[in-house]
């Protein structure tokens, strides 16, 4: 997958790691922030290590080094629960290069920010940070000694009416035949640039193709997919 706002994540992820600064991805919700990061991880050299992480919700700092010992391969048990041990192993597995990705990084208060501050200033640290979530620069903005050193801010667009068929199709195949006009039209009554709406309207064109092959997508199968969603106008 690769356009204009992939391309951008892209070169933005790519500049970061290799650096081994830190960068945070943002943007409103639904507009394919983690799609395009993990497009972007995956077009790292090969030797580059990734490790994923998710923040959870109202996460405190045990739940956070937890997820952070599981997304490095480090023991969960006695680690998650012990401070020193914990900081001392994670400090470890980051002086190896490569890159942390901490998905719906807005979920974490400024002091877990700082956490993840206190990890990259110690010694030896050869890691990248990619933070990515809707919100996301404002929570790093409350952490004033991590945002001092975010590399890389970048922020995600909606879907540009001009590259809509191009997008998708390359999200999935199923768009490749739509008419242009029909598809522009969903995009300005329905799902205004917002890349997980699209992907909704996908699933359910995709479902209708699949339960009968003959059928084109054509207006009538998109707006039967479209009303699937809500009321569309």
């Amino acid at each position: 997958m690769s356009t204009r706002q992939v391309a951008g994540v892209v070169e933005a992820v790519g500049h970061t790691v290799a650096a081994r600064g830190m960068c945070c991805v943002f943007g409103d919700p639904g507009l394919g922030k983690s799609v395009a990061v993990e497009q972007a991880v995956r077009l790292l050299p090969g030797r580059v290590p990734v490790w994923r992480a998710v923040a959870g919700v109202a996460p405190g700092l045990p739940q956070l080094r937890s997820v952070l010992c599981e997304a490095l391969g480090l023991p969960l048990g006695a680690l998650s629960h012990w401070a020193g041990p914990a900081g001392q192993a994670l400090a470890g597995a980051l002086a190896e290069p490569g890159v942390l990705v901490v998905d719906d990084a807005q979920r974490l208060t400024p002091s877990l920010l700082d956490y993840l501050r206190q990890l990259w200033d110690a010694p030896g640290c050869a890691a990248a940070l990619v933070l990515c979530g809707a919100g996301s620069e404002r929570a790093v903005a409350r952490a004033s000694a991590l945002r001092s050193r975010v590399l890389t801010w970048h922020q995600v667009g909606r879907l540009e009416p001009s590259q809509l068929q191009q997008t998708l199709s390359l999200f999935h195949p199923v768009w490749a035949q739509a008419d242009p006009e029909d598809m522009a039209r969903v995009d300005e009554q329905m799902a205004h640039g917002n890349f997980r709406t699209w992907a909704k309207i996908t699933s359910h064109v995709y479902a209708a193709c699949e339960r009968d092959p003959a059928r084109q997508v054509e207006r009538e199968l998109i707006e039967e997919a479209c009303a699937r969603l809500g009321p569309y106008p």
